[in-house]
């Protein structure tokens, strides 16, 4: 097999051919008579998914690099589609016998009929490329650092750290990379392939300090990363994780229990994003929607927000971590409008979802891995700007919260009701800062909660590149962002 090179000037299908057919004797020409066998029994939709993926990390802790790993994984998904069922099999074995094997396996699907099904066109000859385009290098992340700069830079952030305050103590840093190569052949003749990098560095530091007579200690975290070569790390770059991951754990040094009520709550721009994500962004894919067990299921053209509210996802910025050229069932990626000025304009849609809702994919089908079906799945989610002073928006909170990160969070798509905690926040009186406060969860429903947004920021900012997204036990890679925006009459669980 041939190794992959740093720099590669090649392009994706060429790459993906030469790691995921060349070595095991595969052409397309073979690839469209497995695909033909499959839609012989009446198959509505059929693709094989290959993947190669090479993986590496680092850890630093107590000043030691302690742990270092590295992987190559690769093997090919077959799935037939027929109505609503869904049949998939997956191995690790890429060769011509395994793919007829697992084809033999997933087209019985195909006999076992289904109530009102279309009857479709037999497979098309593979060789139709999807559309191509490049928004990001199709380099091996990996190999922009050798292992002893890769090191270096562990230790060097480790050294930041802890000359920024005295008080830090501890200090543990990441630093992961990732080399994912796929092809996808569908059975109406697509073949699409996709090269993505993907970088990211997490830091967390622990600082101590004693406050009348106790010793207290708090936690501080920051990083990022994105479809880069890991160069991407520069010293400012690490000034800045040092500067936020220090600044929030000597923050939460001050910090006093949180007031619980309800109250008007103000999120920062960026990272608070992802409760946009979680609280609506989940309840606009097309799955939830179709099975009419989404809050926004059947109400298209409705005002489901307040004027203002504009929410989009876009798989297409260049180098970001949600973004991919082609989803995992071979369709580009594009910006999708979910909200319009609080109008609900569409769903994130796969293209087994689309095609049983009578619509089109919207370039979201996704999935972990090979051994993973895709669905409909966000990839960078956020809300555009509106034009109120973030300064105008905390001065005008009588009382209140302003949360400006958030730790973990659980919504039921359901319901739409969602628990988020956060784990940086201040109390506001009378539209100023009084003092950082822990222990503050906000409550609510997220449909509600877009309803009672009343002022939104101008400062729109993306997420730093550190978001993954969990659904139905698979995770990808997502980003999140939005401006800093105002909600009234939150629910607000805390500590005092």
């Amino acid at each position: 097999m041939p190794a992959p090179t740093s720099k590669n000037t090649r392009q994706p299908l060429e790459i993906a051919e030469s790691l995921l057919l060349a070595p095991f004797d595969l052409s397309p020409a073979q690839l469209h008579k497995v695909l033909a066998s499959m839609r012989s029994r009446g198959v509505d939709d059929a693709d094989l998914y290959f993947q190669y993926t090479c993986s590496e990390g680092w850890s630093l802790e107590e000043g030691i690099v302690k742990t270092g790993s590295f992987s190559i994984d690769q093997g090919v998904g077959v799935r037939a589609v027929a109505g609503e069922k869904t049949a998939f099999a997956y191995s690790d074995d890429i060769s011509l016998a395994s793919l007829k094997d697992a084809a033999r396996t997933v087209r019985t699907i195909g006999s076992a009929g289904q109530n009102g099904r279309i009857k479709v066109a037999p497979a098309s000859k593979i060789g139709k490329l999807s559309r191509s385009r490049r928004l990001y290098t199709p380099e091996n992340p990996i190999l922009t650092l050798d292992s002893s700069a890769k090191i270096q830079l562990l230790e060097r952030i480790e050294g930041m750290a802890r000359a920024k305050d005295a008080r830090v103590k501890q200090v543990m840093a990441g630093l992961a990379g990732e080399y994912d190569v796929v092809l996808v052949a569908r059975a109406d003749g697509k073949l699409a392939a996709d090269v993505r990098p993907l970088i990211r560095l997490s830091l967390t530091v622990i600082v101590e300090q004693k406050i009348g007579g106790t010793v207290r200690r708090e936690v501080g975290s920051a990083g990022g990363g994105g479809r880069l070569g890991m160069d991407y790390f520069d010293d400012v770059l690490l000034q800045q994780y040092v500067d936020e991951a220090v600044g929030a754990a000597l923050t939460n040094l001050e910090a006093r229990p949180a007031p619980a009520g309800q109250m008007d709550v103000v999120l920062g721009s960026g990272w608070p994003g992802v409760l946009i994500h979680e609280a609506v962004g989940h309840g606009l894919e097309g799955d939830f929607n179709r099975k009419g067990s989404s809050a926004f299921a059947g109400r298209i053209g409705e005002r489901v927000a307040a004027k203002g509210v504009t929410v989009l996802d876009d798989g297409t910025l260049p180098d970001r971590r949600g973004s991919l050229n082609v989803d995992d069932e071979g369709h580009a990626t594009r910006q999708t409008v979910l909200i319009e000025d609080g109008i609900l304009k569409g769903y994130l849609q796969d293209r087994m979802n689309a095609r049983l809702m009578g619509g089109k994919s919207t370039g979201n089908g996704r999935r972990e891995s090979y051994a993973h079906l895709p669905m409909p799945r966000m990839t960078n989610t956020y809300m555009l700007d509106g034009q109120e002073e973030p300064e105008a928006i905390i001065g005008s909170l009588k009382r209140g919260l302003y949360a400006t990160n958030f730790g973990g969070g659980q919504v039921d798509i359901t319901s739409g009701k969602f628990v988020f905690s956060a784990s940086q926040a201040w109390w506001v009186e009378d539209g100023k800062l009084q003092y950082p406060v822990k222990g503050a969860t906000l409550i609510g429903n997220g449909p509600d909660a877009l309803t009672r947004v009343s002022m939104i920021g101008n400062d729109m900012r993306l997420d730093s590149g550190v978001g993954t997204c969990g659904k139905e036990g698979q995770s990808v890679p997502v980003g999140v962002g939005q401006p800093t925006m105002r909600i009234n009459g939150l629910t607000v669980g805390g500590t005092a």
